[in-house]
């Protein structure tokens, strides 16, 4: 596995932490002490995903929300703190932000993060979900949700039931219990019905369903 990656912090001990989980990843380190240091690396090596260390937005809070647009605009971020708050974390991912996660976090789990995030998957507290839906649903006259609406005619009873219940928040594991169908085949279902509706993840099918009429 290859991929362009940054860790960037103040601190030179975290990115050499979080650098423990990410075997199999080319990645950069940058041990820095300001927004304006990282967005001339982010230009120069252009990388995919960048994990944030967020002591390194305090140090420039005053131009955080614009020097923060200007690096989501070209890779996708990830901030890792030591602890935030739950509007803190909702004001990062209005910005563009793709996932929060605490900077002590087990290396054998970064990997999965930074994966997901690749894969167009946020990664965020459970408790943001909701709101994210109702913030998004507000304006579900965008044109590629609009287009999507029609495409859930052509989900089998089988998959649109999967399909509402993943829209009701249901993990695999409960979907597969109330279907009596193995966690398996719960994501054939999902693959299928995310390849017919056009869309990449969780969030954008319960966002589709969340516009429906039905």
């Amino acid at each position: 596995m290859s991929n362009n990656l940054i860790l960037a912090s103040p601190n030179q001990n975290r990115p050499a932490f979080w650098k423990q989980g990410l075997s199999g990843f080319v990645s950069t380190t940058l041990v820095i002490d300001g927004l304006d240091a990282l967005l001339d690396n982010i230009a120069r090596i252009k990388p995919e995903v960048m994990l944030l260390d967020f002591d390194l937005l305090k140090l420039d809070e005053l131009n955080r929300a614009a020097s923060l647009n200007k690096l989501c605009m070209a890779t996708k971020v990830i901030v890792l703190s030591g602890g935030i708050s739950e509007n803190v974390e909702w004001d990062l991912l209005k910005i563009g932000v793709r996932g929060c996660c605490p900077s002590d976090i087990k290396p054998q789990f970064i990997k999965q993060v930074v994966m997901s995030v690749q894969k167009g998957e946020l990664w965020i507290r459970r408790t943001l979900t909701g709101r994210l839906i109702d913030e998004l649903g507000k304006t579900t006259k965008n044109k590629a949700y609009i287009a999507s609406f029609d495409l859930l005619n052509n989900l089998t009873q089988r998959e649109f039931d999967i399909a509402a219940r993943v829209g009701n928040g249901e993990n695999n594991k409960e979907i597969a219990r109330s279907c009596v169908i193995t966690e398996r085949t719960v994501k054939a279902h999902l693959t299928e019905i995310y390849k017919k509706l056009g869309v990449a993840n969780r969030l954008n099918l319960a966002l589709t369903l969340l516009a429906d009429k039905r």
